[in-house]
């Protein structure tokens, strides 16, 4: 993956990005860890070594492809745990389209070893980042082999990522600060990416097992923008 120009956020742009955006009203909660309810990438089942087993959604082995939720989603709240073997890199897409590469057109919550995968090295593909656009504020992660704790707030244009409890990046995309890190970014030649404001869920294949439970999305009020 291309290296990023990083750029940082200052806390007064943060906390504007973020104002009202938390505490909106919500449907009920509905989990996503069920096999029916995911399929590779322009097909229409999930690839066999993708597999749900005791409460977990896994790849067990490399080469079974990106995948996408059945369901699509707008304005939303989703809480997932994840965990990946030693130098583990992997990635979880929202507002996604069903066309191949889906990275070059959504946006990309990032799953890492920050201990020992390669691409620890650019702050902002460590994990939690909003990849190669904004870095996380904090590293919070948890050691190799636990499972760590991820939400995401999509609301309207503004969203948060968060890891282990902590608000660690935020951005709106209809501001100037958005449009000066996309175009600083490996996407700033994909004319799509990050328009769509309802899309899929989407996991990357990135060549090792990942594990995701207890993930469970809930749409938000329409007037949370």
């Amino acid at each position: 993956m291309q290296h990023a120009r990083g750029l940082r956020i200052v806390p007064v742009l943060l906390a504007a990005l973020l104002a009202g955006c938390a505490s909106t009203p919500a449907t009920p909660w509905q989990s996503l860890v069920d096999a029916s309810q995911w399929r590779s990438v322009g097909g229409v089942a999930l690839d066999p070594r993708w597999q749900v087993r005791d409460g977990e959604l896994a790849l067990t082995e490399a080469g079974g492809g990106d995948i996408l939720s059945v369901g699509t989603y707008g304005d939303f709240e989703l809480e997932l745990e994840w965990r990946l073997p030693a130098g583990g890199n992997s990635g979880l897409l929202y507002r996604a389209v069903d066309a191949s590469p889906i990275w070059a057109r959504a946006v990309e919550y990032q799953l890492l070893d920050d201990r020992e995968a390669e691409d620890r090295i650019v702050p902002s593909h460590r994990a939690g980042a909003v990849y190669d656009l904004i870095a996380p504020a904090r590293d919070v992660l948890r050691p190799i082999g636990e499972y760590n704790q991820a939400r995401i707030v999509a609301c309207g244009p503004r969203v948060e990522h968060w890891l282990n409890g902590v608000r660690i990046a935020a951005y709106d995309t209809e501001s100037d600060d958005w449009r000066r890190r996309v175009a600083a970014s490996k996407f700033a030649g994909q004319t799509e990416f990050a328009k769509a404001r309802r899309g899929h869920l989407g996991l990357q294949d990135h060549g090792n097992a990942a594990h995701v439970r207890n993930m469970r999305i809930r749409a938000l009020d329409p007037n949370c923008s």
